[in-house]
C-alpha cells in the first residue's frame, strides 16, 4: 500500500526553514498573501512595538507566535490582513541604557550634558539591535510589514498621540491633580499602576517595623485619659517604614473600635509607661502570665515585663487629642498637626490598632490628612534622600538600594539608625524584622516610594464599571488571568498617571499661564503652528521653530523639518485668550 506522505529520515528542520524562507522571499508569498485579498473586508493589526534597544529573547517568539497565528488564521479565512510593524523607541528602557553607556545619572543631564545632546545619544541607541530583530523576525517566520513601520520618536506618531490627548481633553478626561504617586527614585519619574502591576514587581521583603510611643499632651480634653497613670502616657503605633517617621503628622484609630491602657515598663530603657493600644491585640505584646506580675516589684533588664489593663474606651472618644511630635526636625508650615483622628482604614489585623499618619509619603494618610487638615512634611527629596532639615540623616538614603555603591551584605538600612535613636529616647516599644510585599521599579529592580507629585491624569475611574463588564465577556486563558491579577487590577483601577519626569519621550501638549487659569491643548503640528505665530505676534516669542513647517503637507520630509521633543517643545511658549503668556506643562 503506497503512504499518503513522503516519510524523511534525518529530517534537517534549520535547512528545511531557510529553504522555506527563500522561497517566501524569492516568490513574494507575504505580498501575494494581501494582494489576492485586496478588496477583501480589513482585519486590522498593529504590532504591539519592541524596543529595538535590548536584544530579542525567547518570550519574544512565543509572543509573536501567538500573533502570527491569529494573523494567518484571519486571512485564511478570507480576511485582508495587513500587518503593521512598529517600534517602541521612548521610554525608561532607552534612557537608562544611555545613561549607563555614558556613565551617567539623570541628575547630569542639563548640567554635565545638554538635554539635545542627551536626546540625540537616545535617538541613536534606540535602534542599536534592529537588525537582529528583522533576522529574527524573518527566520521564525513572522508576517509583519517592515517597510513602512511606526515609530514612536516619529513626529507623525507624536502628533497621532497629541491628537487622542486632544479628544480625551475636550471630553473632560484630561486633568491635573497632586496626589501621592507611586515614584521610582532610581529611574526619577512616576509610575502608572499598570506598570506596577507587571509581573514580578512585587518582591518579598524583610523590613525592621517598629512599634513607636507618641508622647499624649495633657490638657483640659485629655485630662480624663491623665488620671491613675504610670509614668508618662503613650500611644502606640506599628510602622513597616520607620523613615517615614519624622514626617509624621496624625495618628489614626478605629472609631468604633475599643481601647485600653496598659501600665508597663519600657523593655529598652525600663522607664515606666502607660501606652494606649486596641483591646483586641493586647496579648500580642504583653503575655498573658506577666499579668500576674506586680508593678512595684519589677527591676531593670527583667525580662518579663509586669503589665496591668486600666480603663476602656473607644476611639471616637480618643479622636482631637493632642501628642507631642515624635521626631521635631521640621514643622508643617500649614494645618493644624500631631492629633489623633478616624480612620476607617485602621483594623487590627496587624500593628495596634494605631496608625501613624505621615500624608506624604501613602494615599490612605494624604487623604485623611487633607479630611483632618493635618498639614504634611516631606522631608525625603526625588532621589530618595532626607532633606538638609533631617539633621544627622540629611542626604541619606530612605532605602540603602538607591545608592550607587550600594552592597546588599554590607548596606545598612537608615531605618535601624532612626530606631536606635527612638530607643535611646524612649520612643520605641518594639522592634522586629517584618516579611512583606512590597513594589519594585519594572525597570531598575529598585523599590519605589509614595509620593506627593503634581501630575496629569486621564480620567479612566470614569469607564471602571464599563470595563469591569467587558471584562466579563471575554474568553480567558487560563479563566483565572481575567478573574484574577487584571479582573483586581480593573477593580481597584485608579486614575491613569501620564506624567513622566524625563526626557525621551512624547511631551504632554498642554500649556497653562502661571496662575493655571487658562490653559489649552495642542492635538496637531497645524494647531502647534498657528498658536507659535500668535505667539510671535504676541511678543513672546522671537520666531516660530516650525517654521519649515507646511501645514497640510503630510510628507516625510515635511515632518522631519523639525523635533517635537525637548528641549524644543520647552522653548515654545504660547498666548492665552486673555494675552497671557502659557507655558508648558511637564
Amino acid at each position: 500500500m503506497e503512504k499518503p506522505y513522503r516519510e524523511y529520515r534525518n529530517l534537517n528542520l534549520p535547512e528545511v526553514a531557510r529553504q522555506v524562507n527563500e522561497f517566501w522571499v524569492r516568490e513574494n508569498i507575504f505580498e501575494k498573501s494581501l494582494e489576492n485579498r485586496a478588496n477583501h473586508k480589513p482585519y486590522i493589526f498593529y504590532e504591539g512595538p519592541p524596543s529595538a534597544n535590548g536584544i530579542p529573547g525567547i518570550h519574544h517568539v512565543m509572543a509573536r507566535a501567538i500573533k502570527d497565528i491569529f494573523c494567518r488564521y484571519k486571512t485564511q479565512k478570507g480576511y485582508l490582513v495587513n500587518r503593521k510593524a512598529g517600534w517602541d523607541t521612548h521610554g525608561l528602557p532607552v534612557e537608562i541604557s544611555v545613561e549607563k553607556k555614558l556613565g551617567i545619572t539623570k541628575e547630569d543631564i542639563g548640567k554635565t550634558i545638554s538635554v539635545a545632546d542627551y536626546n540625540n545619544q537616545c535617538r541613536t541607541e534606540v535602534m542599536k539591535y534592529k537588525d537582529l530583530w528583522d533576522d529574527l523576525t524573518r527566520r521564525m517566520g513572522y508576517w509583519v510589514d517592515l517597510s513602512d513601520p511606526y515609530i514612536t520618536f516619529e513626529n507623525k506618531y507624536i502628533e497621532t498621540v497629541w491628537y487622542l490627548l486632544k479628544k480625551l481633553y475636550e471630553k473632560g478626561l484630561l486633568y491635573k491633580g497632586y496626589t501621592i504617586q507611586p515614584f521610582s527614585p532610581a529611574a526619577g519619574t512616576g509610575l502608572s499602576t499598570h506598570e506596577l502591576n507587571q509581573p514580578g514587581c512585587y518582591k518579598m521583603v524583610k523590613d525592621n517595623t517598629l512599634v513607636a510611643q507618641f508622647k499624649l499632651i495633657r490638657y483640659q480634653d485629655s485630662q480624663w485619659l491623665f488620671n491613675n497613670l504610670h509614668g508618662d502616657l503613650y500611644m502606640l503605633a506599628w510602622t513597616t517604614t520607620p523613615w517615614t517617621l519624622p514626617s509624621n503628622t496624625g495618628l489614626a484609630v478605629g472609631k468604633n473600635m475599643h481601647y485600653v491602657k496598659v501600665k508597663t515598663f519600657n523593655p529598652y530603657t525600663s522607664e515606666p509607661i502607660t501606652v494606649i493600644l486596641a483591646k483586641e491585640l493586647v496579648g500580642r505584646y504583653f503575655p498573658e502570665k506577666n499579668a500576674e506580675l506586680m508593678l512595684a516589684n519589677y527591676e531593670a533588664g527583667q525580662k518579663a515585663i509586669p503589665f496591668e489593663i486600666d480603663g476602656d474606651f473607644t476611639g471616637k472618644q480618643l479622636e482631637g487629642l493632642r501628642y507631642e511630635q515624635l521626631l521635631p526636625y521640621a514643622k508643617p508650615e500649614e494645618g493644624d498637626p500631631f492629633r489623633v483622628v478616624c480612620g476607617d482604614f485602621v483594623t487590627t489585623e496587624d500593628g495596634t490598632g494605631i496608625v501613624h499618619i505621615a500624608p506624604s509619603f501613602g494615599a490612605d494618610d494624604f487623604k485623611v490628612g487633607r479630611q483632618y487638615n493635618l498639614g504634611s512634611l516631606t522631608l525625603v527629596d526625588r532621589q530618595g534622600r532626607f532633606t538638609a532639615e533631617m539633621g544627622e540623616f540629611a542626604g541619606v538614603y530612605v532605602k540603602p538600594e538607591y545608592a550607587a555603591d550600594y552592597d546588599p551584605k554590607t548596606s545598612q538600612s537608615v531605618d535601624v539608625d532612626i530606631i536606635v535613636k527612638l530607643k535611646k529616647e524612649n520612643k520605641a516599644f518594639k522592634t522586629e524584622k517584618y516579611e512583606h510585599s512590597y513594589p519594585h521599579c519594572w525597570r531598575t529592580d529598585k523599590p519605589i516610594l509614595y509620593y506627593p507629585l503634581d501630575s496629569w491624569f486621564i480620567k479612566t475611574t470614569t469607564f471602571r464599571e464599563e470595563m469591569l463588564r467587558l471584562n466579563k465577556t471575554i474568553n480567558w486563558k487560563p479563566e483565572s488571568t481575567g478573574t484574577g491579577r487584571f479582573g483586581n487590577w480593573l477593580e481597584n483601577l485608579v486614575d491613569w498617571n501620564l506624567s513622566r519626569s524625563r526626557y525621551w519621550g512624547t511631551p504632554l501638549p498642554v500649556w497653562r499661564t502661571e496662575d493655571g487659569v487658562e490653559e489649552i491643548c495642542i492635538g496637531s503640528v497645524s494647531e502647534l503652528y498657528e498658536q507659535i505665530e500668535k505667539s510671535v505676534k504676541a511678543g513672546f516669542m522671537q520666531n516660530n521653530p516650525l517654521k519649515n513647517f507646511k501645514p497640510g503637507s503630510q510628507t516625510k520630509e515635511n515632518y522631519e523639518a523639525f523635533d517635537l521633543h525637548r528641549p524644543t517643545v520647552d522653548d515654545i511658549f504660547l498666548v492665552s485668550l486673555s494675552g497671557k503668556k502659557m507655558v508648558r506643562e511637564a
